[in-house]
Protein backbone atom coordinates (compact mmCIF):
# COMPACT_ATOMS: atom_id res chain seq x y z
CA UNK A 1 0.00 0.00 0.00
CA UNK A 2 1.22 3.26 -0.72
CA UNK A 3 1.18 6.67 1.01
CA UNK A 4 -1.73 9.16 0.49
CA UNK A 5 -1.73 9.77 -3.01
CA UNK A 6 -3.71 11.67 -5.65
CA UNK A 7 -4.75 9.46 -8.45
CA UNK A 8 -5.80 9.97 -11.96
CA UNK A 9 -7.68 6.82 -13.27
CA UNK A 10 -8.80 6.83 -16.68
CA UNK A 11 -10.78 3.62 -18.29
CA UNK A 12 -9.82 3.67 -22.30
CA UNK A 13 -11.86 1.51 -24.88
CA UNK A 14 -10.27 2.48 -28.80
CA UNK A 15 -9.13 6.32 -28.08
CA UNK A 16 -6.25 6.05 -29.83
CA UNK A 17 -7.27 9.42 -31.93
CA UNK A 18 -7.77 11.23 -28.25
CA UNK A 19 -6.18 9.68 -26.06
CA UNK A 20 -2.84 11.42 -26.32
CA UNK A 21 -4.35 14.74 -26.00
CA UNK A 22 -5.51 13.62 -22.96
CA UNK A 23 -2.68 12.44 -21.75
CA UNK A 24 -0.47 15.42 -22.76
CA UNK A 25 -3.46 17.47 -20.14
CA UNK A 26 -2.30 15.46 -17.28
CA UNK A 27 1.05 15.91 -17.94
CA UNK A 28 1.06 19.88 -18.10
CA UNK A 29 -1.22 20.18 -15.01
CA UNK A 30 -0.07 22.91 -12.55
CA UNK A 31 -0.77 20.65 -9.63
CA UNK A 32 0.80 17.35 -11.21
CA UNK A 33 -0.75 13.72 -9.70
CA UNK A 34 1.74 11.27 -8.14
CA UNK A 35 -0.12 8.51 -10.47
CA UNK A 36 -1.84 8.28 -13.43
CA UNK A 37 -3.43 4.97 -14.35
CA UNK A 38 -4.85 3.79 -17.63
CA UNK A 39 -7.43 0.61 -17.85
CA UNK A 40 -7.25 -0.44 -21.10
CA UNK A 41 -10.41 -2.85 -21.86
CA UNK A 42 -11.02 -4.90 -24.84
CA UNK A 43 -8.66 -2.46 -27.18
CA UNK A 44 -8.28 -3.35 -30.64
CA UNK A 45 -6.81 0.17 -32.35
CA UNK A 46 -3.57 1.42 -31.70
CA UNK A 47 -4.17 3.14 -28.01
CA UNK A 48 -1.71 0.77 -26.05
CA UNK A 49 1.23 1.87 -28.05
CA UNK A 50 -0.09 5.44 -27.48
CA UNK A 51 0.05 4.72 -24.17
CA UNK A 52 3.17 2.97 -24.02
CA UNK A 53 4.68 6.07 -25.41
CA UNK A 54 3.72 8.78 -23.36
CA UNK A 55 4.91 6.56 -20.79
CA UNK A 56 8.63 7.13 -21.61
CA UNK A 57 8.14 10.94 -20.62
CA UNK A 58 5.38 11.14 -18.18
CA UNK A 59 7.21 8.74 -15.57
CA UNK A 60 4.03 8.77 -13.66
CA UNK A 61 2.04 6.68 -16.10
CA UNK A 62 0.64 3.26 -15.38
CA UNK A 63 -0.88 0.83 -18.18
CA UNK A 64 -2.99 -1.95 -16.95
CA UNK A 65 -5.15 -4.07 -19.64
CA UNK A 66 -7.87 -6.32 -19.54
CA UNK A 67 -9.97 -8.23 -21.71
CA UNK A 68 -13.42 -8.15 -20.59
CA UNK A 69 -16.31 -10.85 -21.85
CA UNK A 70 -18.79 -10.23 -23.20
CA UNK A 71 -21.24 -10.43 -20.39
CA UNK A 72 -18.81 -7.80 -18.28
CA UNK A 73 -17.50 -5.81 -21.34
CA UNK A 74 -19.39 -2.13 -20.53
CA UNK A 75 -18.39 0.98 -19.41
CA UNK A 76 -19.19 0.47 -15.92
CA UNK A 77 -17.26 -2.68 -15.22
CA UNK A 78 -14.06 -0.64 -17.03
CA UNK A 79 -14.84 2.20 -14.82
CA UNK A 80 -15.10 -0.15 -11.54
CA UNK A 81 -11.91 -2.28 -12.22
CA UNK A 82 -10.11 1.61 -13.24
CA UNK A 83 -10.87 2.78 -9.50
CA UNK A 84 -10.22 -0.42 -7.81
CA UNK A 85 -7.07 -0.25 -9.51
CA UNK A 86 -6.40 3.19 -8.19
CA UNK A 87 -7.43 2.38 -4.65
CA UNK A 88 -3.97 0.17 -4.45
CA UNK A 89 -2.29 3.64 -5.06
CA UNK A 90 -4.41 6.07 -3.54
CA UNK A 91 -4.09 4.85 0.49
CA UNK A 92 -5.93 7.28 1.77
CA UNK A 93 -5.20 9.99 -0.65
CA UNK A 94 -7.77 10.96 -3.35
CA UNK A 95 -8.79 9.27 -6.73
CA UNK A 96 -9.89 11.38 -10.08
CA UNK A 97 -11.27 9.81 -12.78
CA UNK A 98 -11.54 11.17 -16.44
CA UNK A 99 -12.28 9.92 -19.84
CA UNK A 100 -9.83 9.35 -22.71
CA UNK A 101 -11.28 11.29 -24.73
CA UNK A 102 -11.49 14.50 -22.31
CA UNK A 103 -9.46 17.62 -22.10
CA UNK A 104 -8.86 18.70 -18.23
CA UNK A 105 -8.36 22.07 -17.70
CA UNK A 106 -4.45 22.64 -16.40
CA UNK A 107 -5.57 23.40 -12.83
CA UNK A 108 -8.44 20.33 -13.14
CA UNK A 109 -6.01 18.93 -10.19
CA UNK A 110 -5.23 21.54 -8.25
CA UNK A 111 -8.88 22.73 -8.35
CA UNK A 112 -10.33 19.14 -7.34
CA UNK A 113 -7.87 18.84 -4.42
CA UNK A 114 -8.74 22.50 -3.53
CA UNK A 115 -12.03 21.51 -2.86
CA UNK A 116 -11.35 18.09 -0.99
CA UNK A 117 -9.06 20.36 1.23
CA UNK A 118 -11.64 23.00 2.16
CA UNK A 119 -13.78 19.44 3.32
CA UNK A 120 -15.18 17.80 0.40
CA UNK A 121 -15.35 14.17 0.51
CA UNK A 122 -15.96 14.10 -3.34
CA UNK A 123 -16.29 16.77 -6.11
CA UNK A 124 -17.96 16.94 -9.17
CA UNK A 125 -16.48 19.18 -12.32
CA UNK A 126 -18.41 19.67 -15.45
CA UNK A 127 -17.85 18.18 -19.07
CA UNK A 128 -18.02 21.13 -22.09
CA UNK A 129 -18.42 19.90 -25.41
CA UNK A 130 -15.57 20.43 -27.58
CA UNK A 131 -17.43 21.21 -30.69
CA UNK A 132 -20.29 20.67 -32.93
CA UNK A 133 -20.01 16.99 -35.18
CA UNK A 134 -21.02 17.59 -38.83
CA UNK A 135 -24.50 15.82 -38.78
CA UNK A 136 -28.02 16.46 -39.15
CA UNK A 137 -29.92 17.67 -36.02
CA UNK A 138 -27.28 18.07 -33.84
CA UNK A 139 -28.35 21.68 -32.83
CA UNK A 140 -31.44 20.16 -31.98
CA UNK A 141 -29.97 17.99 -29.84
CA UNK A 142 -27.58 20.63 -28.53
CA UNK A 143 -31.11 22.63 -27.76
CA UNK A 144 -32.98 20.19 -26.36
CA UNK A 145 -29.64 19.73 -23.72
CA UNK A 146 -29.43 23.16 -22.74
CA UNK A 147 -33.29 23.52 -21.98
CA UNK A 148 -33.28 20.39 -20.07
CA UNK A 149 -29.63 22.33 -17.82
CA UNK A 150 -32.11 25.11 -17.47
CA UNK A 151 -34.93 23.03 -16.24
CA UNK A 152 -32.28 21.40 -13.94
CA UNK A 153 -30.27 24.22 -12.72
CA UNK A 154 -33.90 26.30 -11.73
CA UNK A 155 -34.86 22.97 -9.74
CA UNK A 156 -31.49 22.55 -8.18
CA UNK A 157 -31.46 26.20 -7.28
CA UNK A 158 -35.27 25.61 -5.25
CA UNK A 159 -33.34 23.12 -3.24
CA UNK A 160 -30.31 25.58 -2.39
CA UNK A 161 -33.00 28.12 -1.52
CA UNK A 162 -34.99 25.47 0.95
CA UNK A 163 -33.13 22.80 2.14
CA UNK A 164 -29.39 24.25 1.65
CA UNK A 165 -26.31 22.11 2.07
CA UNK A 166 -23.59 24.07 3.25
CA UNK A 167 -20.87 21.23 1.99
CA UNK A 168 -22.13 22.65 -1.46
CA UNK A 169 -23.53 25.95 -1.28
CA UNK A 170 -24.70 27.85 -4.40
CA UNK A 171 -23.97 28.41 -7.24
CA UNK A 172 -23.26 24.78 -8.25
CA UNK A 173 -24.59 22.58 -10.78
CA UNK A 174 -26.02 18.92 -10.68
CA UNK A 175 -23.62 16.98 -13.41
CA UNK A 176 -22.31 13.48 -12.37
CA UNK A 177 -19.92 12.69 -15.33
CA UNK A 178 -17.52 10.46 -15.18
CA UNK A 179 -15.20 12.64 -17.02
CA UNK A 180 -14.74 15.16 -14.08
CA UNK A 181 -15.09 12.95 -10.50
CA UNK A 182 -12.80 13.21 -7.63
CA UNK A 183 -13.22 11.49 -4.31
CA UNK A 184 -11.57 10.71 -1.17
CA UNK A 185 -10.04 6.83 -1.46
CA UNK A 186 -11.22 6.49 2.47
CA UNK A 187 -14.93 7.68 2.24
CA UNK A 188 -15.68 5.63 -1.01
CA UNK A 189 -14.16 2.67 0.90
CA UNK A 190 -16.86 3.26 3.18
CA UNK A 191 -19.43 3.45 0.88
CA UNK A 192 -18.73 -0.46 -0.19
CA UNK A 193 -16.50 0.82 -3.28
CA UNK A 194 -17.04 1.58 -6.91
CA UNK A 195 -20.61 0.67 -8.06
CA UNK A 196 -20.97 -2.61 -10.05
CA UNK A 197 -23.71 -1.22 -12.73
CA UNK A 198 -22.96 -1.74 -16.65
CA UNK A 199 -23.83 2.30 -17.65
CA UNK A 200 -24.82 4.78 -15.67
CA UNK A 201 -21.79 4.17 -13.07
CA UNK A 202 -21.01 8.01 -12.66
CA UNK A 203 -24.76 8.87 -11.44
CA UNK A 204 -24.70 5.51 -8.90
CA UNK A 205 -21.41 6.61 -7.35
CA UNK A 206 -22.65 10.11 -6.37
CA UNK A 207 -25.88 7.72 -4.82
CA UNK A 208 -24.06 5.51 -2.92
CA UNK A 209 -21.80 8.49 -1.61
CA UNK A 210 -25.39 10.24 -0.99
CA UNK A 211 -26.43 6.81 1.37
CA UNK A 212 -23.73 7.47 3.66
CA UNK A 213 -23.92 11.66 4.25
CA UNK A 214 -20.75 11.94 2.00
CA UNK A 215 -20.21 15.90 1.54
CA UNK A 216 -20.00 16.43 -1.94
CA UNK A 217 -19.24 19.78 -4.17
CA UNK A 218 -20.73 20.45 -7.45
CA UNK A 219 -18.48 23.23 -8.22
CA UNK A 220 -18.53 24.89 -11.54
CA UNK A 221 -15.59 26.31 -12.04
CA UNK A 222 -14.04 22.61 -12.41
CA UNK A 223 -14.17 21.71 -16.05
CA UNK A 224 -12.87 18.89 -18.97
CA UNK A 225 -13.63 19.18 -22.30
CA UNK A 226 -14.98 16.41 -24.04
CA UNK A 227 -15.42 14.87 -27.87
CA UNK A 228 -18.74 15.56 -29.19
CA UNK A 229 -18.54 12.32 -31.14
CA UNK A 230 -21.89 10.42 -32.00
CA UNK A 231 -19.66 6.98 -32.24
CA UNK A 232 -19.37 6.39 -28.94
CA UNK A 233 -17.38 3.49 -27.24
CA UNK A 234 -19.90 2.31 -24.46
CA UNK A 235 -23.53 1.00 -24.81
CA UNK A 236 -25.57 4.09 -22.71
CA UNK A 237 -23.30 6.22 -23.24
CA UNK A 238 -23.29 10.25 -23.95
CA UNK A 239 -22.76 9.38 -27.65
CA UNK A 240 -25.40 6.89 -28.06
CA UNK A 241 -27.85 9.89 -26.60
CA UNK A 242 -26.66 12.14 -28.75
CA UNK A 243 -26.83 10.18 -31.95
CA UNK A 244 -30.57 8.77 -31.12
CA UNK A 245 -31.31 12.79 -30.31
CA UNK A 246 -30.32 13.63 -32.95
CA UNK A 247 -31.83 11.82 -34.94
CA UNK A 248 -35.01 12.27 -33.56
CA UNK A 249 -36.17 13.92 -30.07
CA UNK A 250 -36.51 11.79 -27.32
CA UNK A 251 -40.38 10.91 -26.06
CA UNK A 252 -39.23 12.14 -22.37
CA UNK A 253 -36.52 14.54 -20.68
CA UNK A 254 -33.62 13.11 -18.92
CA UNK A 255 -34.83 10.99 -15.83
CA UNK A 256 -32.85 13.20 -13.75
CA UNK A 257 -35.39 16.05 -13.81
CA UNK A 258 -38.83 15.37 -12.99
CA UNK A 259 -41.99 17.85 -12.72
CA UNK A 260 -41.74 21.12 -11.02
CA UNK A 261 -44.73 20.32 -8.47
CA UNK A 262 -42.76 16.86 -7.35
CA UNK A 263 -39.09 18.58 -6.84
CA UNK A 264 -40.43 21.25 -4.72
CA UNK A 265 -42.62 18.71 -2.76
CA UNK A 266 -39.02 16.42 -3.13
CA UNK A 267 -37.38 18.98 -1.81
CA UNK A 268 -39.81 20.31 0.89
CA UNK A 269 -39.84 17.05 2.50
CA UNK A 270 -36.27 16.18 2.61
CA UNK A 271 -36.22 19.66 4.64
CA UNK A 272 -39.02 18.68 7.02
CA UNK A 273 -37.38 15.40 7.83
CA UNK A 274 -34.52 16.78 9.07
CA UNK A 275 -36.30 19.18 11.40
CA UNK A 276 -38.62 16.26 12.03
CA UNK A 277 -35.81 13.92 13.46
CA UNK A 278 -36.64 14.71 17.13
CA UNK A 279 -40.54 15.72 16.79
CA UNK A 280 -42.88 13.63 17.11
CA UNK A 281 -45.72 15.71 15.95
CA UNK A 282 -43.73 16.86 12.80
CA UNK A 283 -42.78 13.33 12.21
CA UNK A 284 -46.65 12.78 12.16
CA UNK A 285 -48.07 15.08 10.04
CA UNK A 286 -45.04 14.30 7.35
CA UNK A 287 -46.26 10.35 7.15
CA UNK A 288 -49.50 11.74 6.76
CA UNK A 289 -48.80 13.68 4.12
CA UNK A 290 -46.71 11.06 2.43
CA UNK A 291 -48.89 8.54 3.19
CA UNK A 292 -46.46 6.85 4.79
CA UNK A 293 -47.15 5.04 7.90
CA UNK A 294 -45.94 6.48 11.28
CA UNK A 295 -44.37 3.31 12.57
CA UNK A 296 -42.57 3.06 8.93
CA UNK A 297 -41.54 6.31 9.12
CA UNK A 298 -40.28 6.31 12.65
CA UNK A 299 -38.22 2.88 11.49
CA UNK A 300 -36.70 5.01 8.38
CA UNK A 301 -35.26 7.80 10.85
CA UNK A 302 -33.32 5.07 12.71
CA UNK A 303 -30.92 5.15 9.75
CA UNK A 304 -27.54 6.06 10.90
CA UNK A 305 -26.94 7.78 7.71
CA UNK A 306 -29.71 10.91 7.01
CA UNK A 307 -29.17 9.68 3.50
CA UNK A 308 -30.46 5.99 4.03
CA UNK A 309 -33.01 7.62 5.94
CA UNK A 310 -34.17 9.89 3.09
CA UNK A 311 -33.79 7.45 0.46
CA UNK A 312 -36.23 4.90 2.00
CA UNK A 313 -38.20 7.15 2.57
CA UNK A 314 -38.72 8.13 -0.47
CA UNK A 315 -38.85 4.15 -1.63
CA UNK A 316 -41.68 3.88 0.87
CA UNK A 317 -43.71 7.06 -0.12
CA UNK A 318 -46.04 6.74 -3.59
CA UNK A 319 -46.33 10.60 -3.31
CA UNK A 320 -42.42 10.96 -3.91
CA UNK A 321 -42.34 8.15 -6.85
CA UNK A 322 -40.61 9.96 -9.44
CA UNK A 323 -42.68 10.90 -13.17
CA UNK A 324 -40.64 11.51 -16.39
CA UNK A 325 -41.55 14.50 -18.14
CA UNK A 326 -42.36 14.49 -22.13
CA UNK A 327 -40.79 17.06 -24.08
CA UNK A 328 -43.64 18.80 -24.94
CA UNK A 329 -44.07 19.72 -21.96
CA UNK A 330 -40.44 20.93 -20.94
CA UNK A 331 -41.49 24.66 -21.65
CA UNK A 332 -44.20 24.74 -19.21
CA UNK A 333 -42.23 22.62 -16.45
CA UNK A 334 -39.81 25.79 -17.21
CA UNK A 335 -42.06 28.43 -16.85
CA UNK A 336 -43.52 27.26 -13.76
CA UNK A 337 -39.84 26.66 -12.10
CA UNK A 338 -39.40 30.14 -12.83
CA UNK A 339 -42.15 31.52 -10.83
CA UNK A 340 -41.57 29.05 -8.11
CA UNK A 341 -37.74 30.04 -7.46
CA UNK A 342 -38.45 33.79 -7.68
CA UNK A 343 -41.39 33.20 -5.08
CA UNK A 344 -39.26 31.40 -2.91
CA UNK A 345 -36.21 33.88 -2.83
CA UNK A 346 -38.94 36.50 -1.70
CA UNK A 347 -40.26 34.03 1.03
CA UNK A 348 -36.76 33.17 2.45
CA UNK A 349 -35.65 36.83 2.22
CA UNK A 350 -38.93 37.46 4.32
CA UNK A 351 -36.98 34.82 6.71
CA UNK A 352 -39.92 32.04 6.80
CA UNK A 353 -38.05 29.01 7.96
CA UNK A 354 -38.17 26.97 4.71
CA UNK A 355 -40.21 23.80 5.82
CA UNK A 356 -43.22 26.12 6.94
CA UNK A 357 -43.54 27.62 3.04
CA UNK A 358 -46.47 27.23 1.32
CA UNK A 359 -47.07 25.11 -1.53
CA UNK A 360 -48.01 27.80 -4.55
CA UNK A 361 -51.29 27.59 -5.61
CA UNK A 362 -50.93 27.15 -9.55
CA UNK A 363 -48.92 24.08 -8.59
CA UNK A 364 -52.16 22.23 -7.59
CA UNK A 365 -52.14 19.10 -5.98
CA UNK A 366 -50.89 15.71 -6.88
CA UNK A 367 -52.72 12.63 -6.97
CA UNK A 368 -51.23 9.79 -4.73
CA UNK A 369 -50.74 6.97 -6.70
Amino acid sequence: MFPASTVITIPVKNEEALLGRCLAALAAQSRQPDHVILLLNNCTDDSLPIARAAAKTFKKLHIAEVNLPPHRASAGEARRLAFLQAEAFAGDGVILTTDADATPDPDWVARNLLEIAKGADAVCGTAVVADSPAFPGWHSCAFDAMRETLLLQLQDEMAALVDPDPADPWPRHQAHSGASIAVRAAILRQAGGPPCVPAGEDRALITKLRLIDAKIRHAPEIAVTVSARLEGRATGGMAETNLRRAMAQDDFVDEQIEPTVDAYRRILSRARLRAARDDEAARAGLARDLLVRPADLRAAMQERFFGAAWARVQRLSPVLRRRKIPFSQLARETRQALVLTAQLRGALAADAPPYQLAEPAFLGVRDAR
